[in-house]
């Protein structure tokens, strides 16, 4: 792989401490949520900022798929839901990735969500790991 760009974070005291990059660009708290037998409140989590690296990402993708297959999308939004659970072998993790398609068809909307998934980075990292629903809402 020819890396065009690498992102730095650190992580201290794992989900009860902060998330910050060395540039400064961002620091946030960290707390574990109630659903995972935390306090909740104020702070962010591990889920939250996948499912927001995830959606950005992906909605990239869609317009990269949209323009290649000249399609006009109008305004688009993606909504990543990251759940989650513990199975046999441990946590895992599943995601929902709603797209909000206010100018096209349900079924061309679908289409272009199922061609970002193919190219989208994240989806590419997660692919027979994470269940991945993409849906049109």
């Amino acid at each position: 792989m020819n890396v065009l760009y690498t992102a730095v974070a650190t992580a201290t005291s794992g989900r009860d401490g902060k998330v910050s990059t060395p540039d400064g660009s961002f620091e946030l708290g960290l707390t574990m949520p109630k659903g995972l037998g935390g306090p909740g409140g104020a702070g962010t989590n591990p889920e939250q900022l996948f499912a927001a690296g995830y959606a950005a990402c992906f909605g990239s993708a869609l317009k990269l798929v949209a323009s290649m297959q000249k399609v006009a999308t109008g305004p688009v939004a993606i909504t990543a839901e990251v759940s989650i659970g513990k199975g046999d072998s441990g946590f895992g993790l599943a995601v929902k990735l709603v797209g909000s398609f206010p100018e096209l068809s349900a079924d061309k909307a679908q289409a272009l969500m199922e061609a970002a998934h193919q190219v989208c980075p994240y989806s590419r990292a997660t692919r027979g790991n994470v269940e991945v629903t993409l849906t049109v809402g």
